[in-house]
């Protein structure tokens, strides 16, 4: 099904049936023309790092959302062109330097550059979320990041994929039983960071509303391929339905 939206964000499916709502927001590293000329000064190979987006995030969501008859929201925004994954308050909400890259276009922004950013990119993408959200009944909303198997000068991360949720279990806890019961996988119970992020995209529409909601995570270089970001669609599709009939959600 073809998609709708704006500079910003894109919405997959907005009229399809479920409960479910997924959203990436680390989907894309577009730099947008408006922001530094389209180019914040970061080298080719580190745009293609997560510090720029969640790879292979948006593939997976697509394919989640097709396989749950799901509508999916994604970010058409770079997280260095400001991060929708926080708070507007935030000082990680505008990167000047990540995983030991210096981000050049964003070193010296100012107040009014900032409150741009979140006016075109950061605020639509939320409203798009909200939107999609307050049209269903009973909506479970399920956040779809990446994570890179390890931080410069750090020890490797070994979970497949992982749960994050902050305070509301009722889906975390039930999801991750399932996830641990799949013998191929190495499951991590809030890591590789905590899902607790005041005024984080899921605290947003999750926590603060009492939505039913998780967020997960999977390592991003086991995603690199669509034929495996497919595969890892249908797969979570499979788990989270599971999960909600026999957690009885």
């Amino acid at each position: 099904m073809a998609g709708t939206g704006s500079d910003a964000v894109e919405v997959i499916g907005a009229d399809r049936g479920a409960r479910w709502v997924i959203t990436c927001d680390h989907a894309s590293n577009r730099v947008p023309d408006d922001v530094a000329g389209g180019d914040l000064g970061v080298s080719e190979a580190d745009m293609t790092r997560h510090i720029a987006f969640d790879v292979g995030a948006d593939g997976v969501a697509r394919a989640l959302g097709e396989a749950l008859d799901a509508p999916v929201v994604l970010s058409k925004f770079s997280r260095l062109v400001i991060d929708p994954n926080r708070d507007e308050d935030d000082p990680t909400l505008l990167m000047q330097i990540y995983d030991g890259s210096i981000i050049p276009a964003n070193r010296g922004v100012d107040a009014a550059e900032i409150e741009r950013r979140l006016k075109r990119y950061h605020r639509p993408y939320h409203r798009a979320v909200a939107d999609v959200i307050a049209a269903r009944d009973n909506p479970i909303v399920i956040a779809i990041h990446s994570f890179t198997p390890a931080f410069q000068g750090r020890p490797p991360r070994p979970w497949d994929v992982a749960v994050l949720y902050s305070g509301d279990t009722r889906l975390a806890y039930p999801l991750l039983a399932r996830l641990n019961d799949e013998p191929d996988l190495c499951v991590g119970d809030n890591e590789p960071y905590s899902g607790h992020l005041p005024g984080d995209a899921m605290d947003r529409h999750g926590v603060q509303p009492g939505r039913l909601h998780a967020l997960i995570e999977i390592r991003n270089d086991l995603i690199e391929t669509p034929e495996a970001q497919a595969g890892w669609g249908r797969r979570l599709a499979q788990l989270l339905d599971a999960t909600r009939v026999s957690a009885e959600l």
